[in-house]
């Protein structure tokens, strides 16, 4: 069981730190509305570029809290919790701008593998 929630831990990791590190400035079919980069995804959210480096730096600290979870097991829960809770409002704004759900499956799968880390 441990070994699975260190692949979670991970596996979440390495998908904030692609998005909000190497895929920044990259198109994605997952980018909310017609946006080509994380900065107009978040005009296309009704968001000023402030908040997108709040989250940015939320997200990337968590995922980096769920690196060191490995060898804090303490911190998981936090950091899944909070992880969740941003999953959950990038859902939201995707649902807010009428984006397909296509669009908020990787919010969604963040979601349920944060979860998992906090029901294990």
């Amino acid at each position: 069981m441990e070994y699975l929630k260190i692949i979670i831990q991970i596996l979440i990791a390495l998908g904030i730190f692609n998005v909000w590190v190497i895929k920044i400035n990259k198109p994605s079919i997952y980018r909310g509305g017609d946006s080509k980069n994380m900065e107009s995804e978040f005009k296309a959210y009704g968001f000023k570029i402030f908040f997108m480096k709040v989250i940015g730096f939320l997200k990337i600290t968590l995922a980096c809290l769920l690196i060191a979870g490995i060898w804090f097991p303490g911190i998981i829960d936090i950091s899944a919790f909070f992880m969740g809770l941003l999953m959950i409002g990038a859902i939201g704004v995707h649902i807010k701008i009428n984006d397909p759900l296509i669009k908020s499956l990787p919010a969604f799968i963040m979601l349920v593998l944060s979860s998992i880390l906090i029901i294990l």
